[in-house]
């Protein structure tokens, strides 16, 4: 990789080639556009962050290239352009500074000669001659990765459930309350499903706390294999998972928990182990073979047709009642309001 002070003509004395020399050896990655888009200044950070050297870059209006697998604006060409009513279509975050004129966005970038994605934040400032005119963009950009990386992290541990991977109580709460708002205004119908384990204390305590584990985990999947994109399943607490079906019919709410409950029981969770034979005198048992069972679900399954006169906890209530129902006639079953 070359620096970018010998592919740009430095007329203007000892001053503007120092500045481009200055520019070259930054820590922080940097380029600039002219007013036609084109590279005049690609540093060493800047090469070093994208893998592509300034030999490839100055001249060119390719820059984006290094960013995005297709075309896509840098934010340094949204200012050249005047687009910033654009911003909100290509960057998660941005600020526009009136004071300054300066732009500050974040997104992620594929990086594709890097092979790897990474979470950038653009710094966009003009460059205007002395009558005012915009000359050149001065791009400079932060790798927050790893920042990002962590804030989600801290997200999933604050909407997601440590032991089944699924939505949290909190994060189906807020769910829950959302869609009820969007479909209050769609005037759509909003379903609810309340999945409890039957006789899961039982199996618990045959199978000890990681066994317990093992089989909610599983049966998590299960439930989860059977959402389509805009559903959500969450546990509820304890043994029991509500799964949020947004315009479904109380029929379609009712094929989704019959198609639950078939999975879940055709899972076979394994059993206790059992000791028999062998010779106490010597200290050791013979184990029998590991037997499996059926681990069954009863679901409770509800609908709203969303109006002011009910709220989500009524849609709730409505679907627990039917769960309590589905228990008290024999469990492994569905129950609908009466």
């Amino acid at each position: 990789m070359t620096s970018p002070s010998r592919h740009i003509d430095v007329k203007g004395g000892p001053d503007r080639a120092f500045a481009y020399q200055m520019m070259a050896t930054l820590a922080v990655p940097v380029f600039v556009l002219d007013r036609n888009a084109r590279v005049i200044i690609w540093n060493q950070a800047c090469e070093r962050l994208t893998g592509v050297g300034a030999d490839e870059m100055i001249g060119t209006s390719n820059h984006w290239r290094c960013f995005y697998e297709s075309p896509h604006p840098t934010l340094a060409d949204v200012m050249l352009a005047s687009s910033n009513s654009e911003l909100d279509k290509l960057y998660t975050r941005h600020i526009a500074c009136p004071s300054s004129a300066n732009l500050t966005a974040e997104s992620w970038c594929q990086m594709p000669r890097m092979g790897r994605k990474r979470y950038l934040a653009a710094d966009a400032s003009p460059i205007f001659d002395p009558d005012g005119r915009l000359t050149a963009v001065v791009e400079t950009l932060r790798d927050l990765t790893e920042e990002k990386q962590a804030q989600v992290a801290l997200q999933q541990l604050a909407t997601r459930d440590g032991l089944t991977g699924l939505a949290n109580r909190r994060c189906f709460d807020d769910t829950l309350h959302a869609e009820w708002t969007r479909a209050m205004r769609a005037q759509q119908p909003l379903s609810l499903l309340m999945v409890d384990v039957d006789n899961f204390k039982a199996y618990n305590d045959a199978n000890g706390h990681l066994g317990g584990d093992e089989c909610l985990k599983r049966i998590a999947d299960a439930v989860a294999a059977e959402m389509r994109a805009n559903d959500l399943v969450a546990r509820y607490g304890g043994e029991e998972f509500a799964v949020i079906l947004p315009n479904q019919s109380l029929k379609g709410a009712a094929i989704v928990a019959e198609r639950i409950r078939c999975r879940v029981e055709q899972l076979q969770m394994p059993a206790t182990r059992h000791h028999s034979g062998g010779d106490a005198r010597h200290g050791w048992e013979q184990e029998a073979p590991v037997t499996a069972r059926s681990v069954t679900v009863s679901i409770g399954a509800a609908t709203a047709l969303v109006s002011n006169e009910h709220t989500a906890s009524d849609l709730v209530a409505i679907a627990e009642a039917a769960l309590y129902r589905a228990k008290h006639l024999g469990r492994n079953r569905i129950s609908m309001p009466a």
